[in-house]
């Protein structure tokens, strides 16, 4: 166990633990540091002590800050966490290693066809609207294996789900019911639990947490 003398070494005893409880392997966890609104000299901290997956939010921002950071370190994965623009497509496709954020048809055209044009296969999370909240973005529930099929059919490969909990909420029956939605619909990836509940993420199953502010601290 490494001595926690970074909130990076923090974070990695406290996935090991939850690991440890859940009778997981270090192996099937990523740690996917969310940088976003965080200035380069933060990002290349964290490159510094070894750690290459990080998550932006919005495209422009990623193309401000990561053509420089991958020249220095081209083994670094870059995952699109935040809502994408169906025009916003292209450049998602030649950026991101990984979107997060698949939730609409229009979004699936957009995709496929920057795929197809760029020669590049991006794999893809597909958001669900675990809560159903009006006001966030997500496939519906009894939509989800409809626009799986959809998704298979355009050949965009399948990383698994995606979900944000509704807040103030205990998460643990959501990241559980995303698990159950992924196995009915033979999927293993699960992107699910941030900085307040990434270990209880990790026990229902969590391939991909998405960590920032245990990382990075609080946004200016």
């Amino acid at each position: 166990m490494e001595n926690a003398s970074t909130p990076l070494a923090q974070v990695h005893q406290n996935i090991a633990k939850a690991a440890k409880i859940s009778r997981r392997q270090l192996g099937e966890i990523s740690l996917v540091a969310v940088s976003k609104k965080h200035p380069v000299a933060a990002i290349k901290t964290l490159l510094d002590e070894g750690h290459r997956v990080f998550g932006e939010n919005r495209v422009q921002e990623a193309q401000e800050k990561w053509p420089g950071l991958r020249e220095a370190y081209p083994d670094a994965e870059l995952h699109l966490i935040g809502q994408l623009q169906s025009n916003k497509a292209d450049d998602a496709v030649a950026l991101f290693d990984c979107i997060h954020s698949l939730d609409r048809p229009s979004l699936l055209k957009a995709l496929a066809k920057a795929m197809d044009k760029a020669a590049r296969r991006v794999p893809c999370f597909v958001q669900v609207n675990i809560g159903d909240e009006e006001q966030k973005g997500g496939v519906a529930i009894s939509d989800l294996p409809k626009f799986l099929d959809k998704v298979r059919d355009a050949d965009v490969p399948l990383a698994g789900l995606m979900c944000i909990p509704p807040a103030d909420i205990e998460p643990a029956p959501f990241f559980a019911f995303l698990g159950k939605l992924a196995q009915d619909n033979d999927l293993e990836g699960l992107s699910m639990g941030m900085s307040g509940d990434y270990e209880t993420a990790i026990m229902l199953g969590a391939t991909h947490i998405r960590v920032g502010t245990a990382l990075f601290g609080e946004r200016e």
